[in-house]
Formats: structure tokens, C-alpha cells, sequence
């Protein structure tokens, strides 16, 4: 059973940042996926997240990360987040700032800080099974370990970061907790099959849990003006100097990914633990997955999203994302992607979602930046 007094200490971070170029033009720079309902739920995947922690945090004990421009928005979806509680970025410098930001303000409003990181555009279900993975996470953390939770994988994803799981720490939990030995980037099919079947290895989820100090202080080992930066304009965050800290100090950050200034340090240190969890988990990361977990357990499908969308389709899978008010037809197409919009019409394949960021790339250099 999770100590009650580090459940007290414990308070959910909620990044919300990233455009999810992959998901272009449904997703774009002033409406980043966080901000959409791409399940057809009826709820943003920001508000999803929100919900999804709220038994395990009240209010004053979630926090969100993001940037100036979708302050407002934030704020008008979450009408429950506390002011002081809505931290804004001038403009992105990748995770490890924004956790760190968060990290050092909570350390300063108790030194004995519990938090915990989890994207604002994840996809899960299963949500007794999510509580009881982070609380899990939180009992490993209140002993100094940065805790992440890794994910029993369904199928060989190439799409996802894996971890590789070692000897059980029966001392820190009595199930499901593992030292990690090592993080393992996007593998080819052949790998992530031979993952699959070998069982140590679990799907990288990007969720992370540890005291504010212990992550501050070993992200300090690898970027430590980083985190010299991140201390000093927390410490006058609740302040009215806080607005010159941070213009003075956060355009000259460095952009990199927690991955990188913490989890894999910390991996090769020692002090990384893995629970291993059971909950159905995605990324939604192009309109493969979205389509996937559409049309999950239903091979074959065309999936359709968007309020009023008009789909005629005759042996066709894939999906149909539908902003307009257009009868979209088709015939004999096979994993198809159809995005329609105002604007743009984008039509591709299942199997070459992930190129679409490729696509926003090559826009951003030939003048199309305005449709971004």
C-alpha cells in the first residue's frame, strides 16, 4: 500500500506542448492535438488527461506546462486548474525544461515534493489499472528512485521507444517494479518482434515519477546551467519579477528531451525503476494509431471522426477525418488516410502516416508555413 503522506506530496505535471505535426492539418500550431478530440469521446486528450489523474490529485495538486499561445485554451478547458497552477513557456524548449520548470517550483513549495510527468496527448484505458501503477510509481520515488512506467507491449510497434527491464525490487514494491537496464530508441519490425517475444522489454510510455530535488539533481549532472536557469526563475515564479526571469533566461535554454538529461543517466546509474503496467496506453502519434485504436478488435474498418462527417464508402478501411461539410466517397481503398479541412485536403496511407511530418517540414521551407 502507498504511504498516504507520499501521496500528499505528490502533484501530476501535465506537458502540453507540441504541435504532433504528424497529425497535420488536423493539428496545427494555434490547435495542437492536446487541445482536439481525436477519439470522438467528446473530450480533448488535455481534458482526458485531466480526468484520468484527478482521483488520484485534487486540484490544487495538477499542474500544466504550456506555451503563451494556448494559455487561454488551457485555461478554458480546465476551468478547475488553479492560476498559480498554469505554468507558460515563452516558447518550446522540449521536456526537460518544462518538467524541470515544474520541478523546481514544486521544490521550493515543499522540498519533499513528490511529482509525476504525463503527456497531455496519450490515450488510455484502464484507469484502476493506471492509478494503481502510479501510486506504485510514487511508493518507489518517496525512496529516491525516478520511477517510470513502462507498458506490456500488444503488438511489435516501431512507432515507440521500448525499456529494457531487469531484476525484480521486490524491496521498493511488492509487484511490478524493475531496475531498468537500458532505454532502446524505435526499433525495425524484426527487433520489436524478438522484443515481444523475449518479454524483458515493455513500451516506453515518456511517464516519469520522482521527487522534485532527486530529478532536478540528476538532471543537474548532465545540464547543469539548465537547471542553475530553471531554479533561479522558480524562485521568483509567485513573485512579480517572474515575468523578467524568465524572458531573461529561458531563450537561451537548450532544447532536449528528459530522455536524454535524465532517464538514461539515470538508467546507467542505477537509480531508475520501471513498473511494469497492464493498461491499454497509446500515443496517438499519426492517423495510423488514431485509426487502430478507432477500429481496435475490428480488421478492416474505416474509421470515421469529425462531427458531421459524410463518409460513403464501399469496401474501404483506414479513416476519414472530416471538417467539412463535403460527402467524402470512396471505393475500393485499403488503409487509406482522407484528412479534410477547410483549407487542405490531405490523402495518403496507414503505412506512410509517419511521413506526413516530412511533408510539414518541406512546407515550412517552400512557403506554406501559413497553413501550418
Amino acid at each position: 500500500m502507498t504511504d498516504t503522506s507520499a501521496l500528499d506530496r505528490f502533484t501530476c505535471v501535465i506537458p502540453a506542448g507540441g504541435v504532433g505535426s504528424r497529425l497535420w492539418p488536423l493539428s496545427r500550431a494555434k490547435a495542437p492535438k492536446f487541445l482536439l478530440d481525436l477519439t470522438g469521446s467528446g473530450d480533448s486528450l488535455l481534458r482526458a488527461t485531466w480526468n484520468r489523474l484527478a482521483p488520484i490529485a485534487p486540484p490544487e495538486r495538477i499542474m500544466v506546462v504550456t506555451g503563451n499561445a494556448h494559455r487561454d485554451s488551457v485555461a478554458d478547458q480546465l476551468p478547475e486548474l488553479l492560476p498559480e497552477n498554469l505554468v507558460t513557456e515563452s516558447e518550446p524548449k522540449d521536456s526537460s525544461a518544462a518538467i524541470g520548470l515544474a520541478a523546481a517550483i514544486l521544490e521550493l513549495r515543499d522540498p519533499e515534493a513528490i511529482l509525476g510527468s504525463f503527456a497531455a496527448d496519450h490515450v488510455i484505458r484502464g484507469s484502476v489499472l493506471f492509478q494503481r501503477a502510479v501510486r506504485t510509481a510514487v511508493q518507489a520515488a518517496d525512496q529516491g528512485y525516478i520511477a517510470t512506467i513502462g507498458i506490456h507491449p500488444g503488438h511489435p510497434a516501431t512507432g515507440f521507444g521500448y525499456i529494457k527491464c531487469g531484476a525484480a525490487r521486490s524491496d521498493l514494491a511488492p509487484f511490478d517494479v524493475y531496475e531498468v537496464d537500458e532505454f532502446v530508441e524505435k526499433p525495425d519490425e524484426a527487433t520489436a518482434a524478438e522484443y515481444l517475444r523475449g518479454g524483458s522489454y515493455l513500451w516506453n510510455a515518456g511517464m516519469f515519477i520522482a521527487k522534485a530535488r532527486v530529478l532536478l539533481d540528476q538532471m543537474a549532472l548532465a545540464e547543469p546551467e539548465l537547471v542553475a536557469a530553471l531554479r533561479e526563475i522558480a524562485a521568483v515564479w509567485d513573485t512579480k519579477a517572474a515575468a523578467a526571469a524568465r524572458e531573461r533566461l529561458w531563450p537561451g535554454l537548450p532544447k532536449i528531451a528528459i530522455d536524454y538529461s535524465v532517464a538514461e543517466p539515470a538508467a546507467a546509474a542505477g537509480r531508475m525503476v520501471c513498473v511494469a503496467a497492464h493498461f491499454e496506453w497509446d500515443d496517438v502519434g499519426d492517423f495510423a494509431s488514431i485509426a487502430d485504436l478507432l477500429t481496435r478488435g475490428r480488421s478492416g474498418d474505416l474509421a470515421v471522426l469529425g462531427d458531421g462527417a459524410q463518409v460513403l464508402s464501399d469496401a474501404s478501411s483506414g479513416i476519414v477525418v472530416s471538417e467539412s461539410d463535403r460527402l467524402v466517397a470512396l471505393v475500393g481503398m485499403q488503409d487509406v488516410v482522407v484528412v479534410d479541412t477547410a483549407d487542405v485536403l490531405l490523402v495518403t496511407s496507414k503505412q506512410h502516416a509517419q511521413d506526413v511530418k516530412s511533408l510539414v517540414n518541406r512546407m515550412k521551407v517552400t512557403g506554406g508555413g501559413h497553413l501550418l
